[in-house]
């Protein structure tokens, strides 16, 4: 048996023995939520990838409790665990629909850009898009923040984080459902300055 032949079967053998290993499944609302991952920079490949782990997060069943984020040692938590948690993945879609959307924001319309101004709308329309489908996921957000505080005596170990983003939001303290609709204002402006352009603008 000539060398070749003998690294040959020695690679052939080793990706066999590779292909019998079972993969690590994903079913549970906790194991898409662990996908998710902070990007230093945020290209829209990699703010979209979040996006499709958070969404699919979204309709996931919850996995058993022994196996939960946070330590869950009776039904109340149990219950306040999963709203918060689902709160969570809306406010994690909201951010992520934002960083998208400003990915293909124009913050202003200069007259120069007046030669790309399709372009320019294109891109504007893209961004709309993105900030609209974000505020769909504000009202959920609202709503499990508030069903979550209002069980503020039932304490979850694990989940402080989530807790804090409950209370903000109940507070008003943070309001991305305000946030969101600055950013559709401004971009409207915008668009209205775009489509003025003409050939004498440039």
């Amino acid at each position: 048996m000539n060398p070749r032949t003998r690294v040959f079967l020695a690679i052939s053998l080793a990706l066999t023995a590779l292909a019998g290993l079972s993969a690590w499944n994903v079913f549970y609302k906790e194991q898409y939520y662990r996908l998710w991952h902070e990007h230093y920079i945020q290209y829209p490949d990699d703010i979209i990838e979040n996006i499709v782990w958070l969404e699919r997060a979204k309709d996931a069943p919850f996995c058993n409790p022994l196996y939960a984020l946070a330590k869950i040692e009776n039904k109340e938590q149990w219950e306040r665990y999963r709203d918060l948690l689902d709160m969570d993945i809306d406010v994690k879609l909201i951010e992520a629909h934002l960083a998208l959307g400003a990915q293909y924001d124009k913050r202003v319309a200069y007259f120069y850009n007046a030669p790309w101004k399709e372009q320019n709308l294109e891109s504007l329309k893209t961004a709309e898009t993105a900030y609209t489908t974000a505020l769909t996921w504000w009202p959920e957000a609202k709503a499990l923040a508030a069903k979550a505080m209002a069980m503020q005596f039932v304490d979850v170990a694990g989940a402080e984080y989530m807790t804090d983003e409950a209370y903000t939001i109940t507070t008003g303290e943070l309001d991305l459902g305000a946030t969101v609709q600055r950013q559709l204002d401004r971009l409207s402006k915008v668009r209205a300055a775009f489509q003025q352009m003409n050939a004498a603008t440039y």
